[in-house]
This record gives C-alpha cells, sequence and structure tokens, in this order.
C-alpha cells in the first residue's frame, strides 16, 4: 500500500496544501506545533475513519472554517484507488473512488495504516478502554465484519444500558430481546479479538527481541475465559447477562462483555502496567505496532503506511537504527524536528512544514551516517 497524494482543505491548522510522497521513508520535518502531527492524523484518519486524539470530527475543522475535506490517492495491489472525506459541524460525507458510502465500514480497509506516537504509550500505561481501542481500530482494517459487529454491538449496548434505568418491571419483560442481540454480536467481536491476539502475540514477542536484543520477553494474553466457537460465546454471555442482571439494574449499566474486557501485557511475567519503566513501556508499545505491521502484510499480503510520529526523539541510537531497519520495503510517514540527526544514512524525501504550508519543494536527501 503507498499512498501518493494528500490534499486537505481547512483540516486542523492548513487551509489548503498538498503534499506529494514518495514509497520509501518520507519525512515532514519542521518545528513543533507547526503542522507535522495534522498531516499524520489525516493519512490515518482516512484509513480508519477515526482520529486517534479526538472523538468528535467538528474538532478537525480548521477554526473559522465550516467544513473540512481530506482527499488521499493511494495504490495497492488490487490497483489506485481515492479516498475522500467531507467533514462538516455534525455530520461527514465519506467517499471511495467518487461514490459516496452510507456505511463507514465500508471506508475501511481500502487504505492500511499503523500509526504510532509517544501517545501511544497509553496502551501499555492506561486503563482498558486504550488496549480495546487498540484492537478495535487495528482488527477494524482488516475485517469489516468485526467492524459491522462492533457497531452494532454498541447500538444495542446503549439502548440495554438505557433500559436499565427505566421501570424494573419493564426491564425484566423485555431485556432478554436485547440481551440475545448484545450477545450475537459479542460473540463475533471476541471470537475476532481471540484470533487477532493468537497472531499477534508471537510477532509482538518476535519484535520485543529484537528491539531489546532478548533481554525481555513480551507476552500478551486474553483477559478473559471464553469458548473458542461464536455459538458458545453467545450462550455464555447470555447467562453472564441474566446473572448480572441486578446488579446492572442497581449500577445503571452492563457490567459483562466484550465493551468491559481486557488483554494483558506481560514483560518477564509481570504485568507491565505496574511494572515497566518509562523506557520498558516505550519498547513495548513498538513491539505490538511492529507486530501489528507484520499481521497486515499477512492479512493483505501488503505492507500498510507506517506512520512514526515524533518517535525517533524518544527511543536511543540503538532503537532508532533498529526500527529504521524495519521500514525496508514499507512506506513510512516520519515526523520530526531534525531529521539528519536521526535517520543515519537512510535515504529519504524530506518536506518541511511552518506554519501549516510547505514552506520549500520537497526533496529527497541521506542522512549523516
Amino acid at each position: 500500500m503507498i499512498i501518493k497524494k494528500l490534499t486537505l482543505h481547512n483540516f486542523r491548522n492548513y487551509e489548503e496544501e498538498t503534499f506529494l510522497f514518495e514509497d520509501g521513508v518520507n519525512v515532514l520535518v519542521g518545528k513543533n506545533a507547526q503542522g507535522k502531527t495534522n498531516c499524520a492524523e489525516a493519512v490515518f484518519y482516512l484509513c480508519t475513519g477515526a482520529s486517534l486524539r479526538i472523538r468528535h470530527d467538528k474538532q478537525l475543522i480548521r477554526r473559522g472554517a465550516q467544513q473540512a475535506r481530506l482527499v488521499a490517492e493511494a495504490v495497492s495491489r488490487f490497483g489506485e484507488v481515492s479516498l475522500e472525506a467531507d467533514l462538516f459541524e455534525n455530520r461527514r460525507e465519506l467517499r471511495v473512488n467518487g461514490n459516496r458510502v452510507t456505511r463507514s465500514v465500508d471506508f475501511l480497509g481500502n487504505m492500511r495504516s499503523v500509526f504510532f506516537s509517544p501517545g501511544e504509550l497509553r496502551i501499555i500505561q492506561d486503563g482498558p478502554d486504550e488496549r480495546r481501542r487498540f484492537l478495535n481500530l487495528s482488527i477494524s482494517q482488516t475485517s469489516r465484519a468485526y467492524a459491522s459487529a462492533l457497531l452494532r454491538y454498541n447500538k444495542v449496548l446503549e439502548q440495554r444500558n438505557n433500559l436499565l434505568k427505566e421501570d424494573p418491571a419493564l426491564i425484566r419483560e423485555t431485556l432478554p430481546v436485547w440481551d440475545e442481540q448484545l450477545a450475537r454480536y459479542a460473540a463475533v467481536i471476541i471470537r475476532h479479538r481471540r484470533e487477532f491476539l493468537e497472531r499477534l502475540s508471537p510477532l509482538a514477542e518476535e519484535a520485543h527481541a529484537y528491539l531489546t536484543d532478548g533481554a525481555e520477553r513480551l507476552s500478551l494474553g486474553f483477559d478473559a475465559d471464553y469458548p473458542r466457537e461464536e455459538e458458545g460465546i453467545a450462550e455464555q454471555l447470555t447467562r453472564a447477562l441474566a446473572g448480572c442482571l441486578e446488579r446492572d439494574i442497581r449500577l445503571g449499566f452492563t457490567t459483562v462483555g466484550p465493551h468491559r474486557d481486557d488483554i494483558r501485557i506481560m514483560i518477564d511475567g509481570a504485568d507491565a502496567r505496574g511494572f515497566a519503566s518509562q523506557g520498558q513501556t516505550r519498547t513495548a508499545a513498538l513491539g505490538l505496532k511492529l507486530a501489528e505491521l507484520e499481521i497486515f502484510k499477512q492479512l493483505s499480503g501488503e505492507p500498510p503506511v507506517l506512520i512514526l510520529d515524533d518517535v525517533m526523539s524518544e527511543l536511543d541510537l540503538a532503537r532508532r537504527k533498529k526500527l529504521l531497519a524495519r521500514t525496508a520495503g514499507v512506506q513510512c510517514i516520519l515526523t520530526c524536528t531534525h531529521a539528519e540527526r536521526l535517520l543515519y544514512g537512510k535515504q529519504t524525501h524530506k518536506i518541511h512544514i511552518q506554519g501549516g504550508k510547505i514552506v520549500q519543494k520537497p526533496e529527497t536527501v541521506r542522512g549523516k551516517a
């Protein structure tokens, strides 16, 4: 997968700008707060239909503007594809090859990316929400069935939670209907998550060993015990929902299901969330992202776009070189403030950004060894 062209109109701090990317390493270079991350975020948005930094699309619209527009032209092994997103105050319009898509799941999978920034340390350090978000964004890029089940599950979950706040007599009469739907969609989500983790775990362990020269061992696990088949998962969850009904009524929300599940991230057998140092956390998160990159290669037959946002300054010299070695054959969009100090002989396509504008003609350079 190669993104060739990106056009931004009233997106974040960009009024109107067009980026031309090359196959290898593309470096967005400039001082802080100039728009480098905004460009990287736009690429990720066109891959996933979501931002890693905000929850509401209206926050992506340039201040004073009424609408933002993002357009990407990419090439995959299946041919050329164009992706468009028009963002308004309370809605958006998405298009693939000029055709409007009414379901967000149909926008997914046309262009894939793996995004890594210092903020991704939240996957290790923060609560289960961040790890579920990582799973959801990653699996949705490779499975529309998962994305569709997740969307439907969340809608039914919202309706069930609203019902739990109503009259208890009404709840007991109508809740079994919602529980049946919730369990059915949950079974699809849980099966896909387990299959993804079974792929991810050995790849993350290998990537982490590569980054640490084998000094530490990273392992992943599903923090829930479900049957293997969807039918069994749905039956187990239906029983669990019934068993937790009184507690759910008392609390006013649903206390069991994939929206509450977590994954275990362990370093040398210890919970990384509680015991990992900042350096260990960074390396573990990077190992997860390199494993995600490999999964995308395996499932789609080609590498995704790798986005590295302000990562190099956070790594020591050895890990920088190891990370760059893993970008071979992968289109990479990398943001930094001093490219020559970080790239160590790697040939790159460099784009200077200042105040939301490309300030000079893009150039191909070789970093100092």
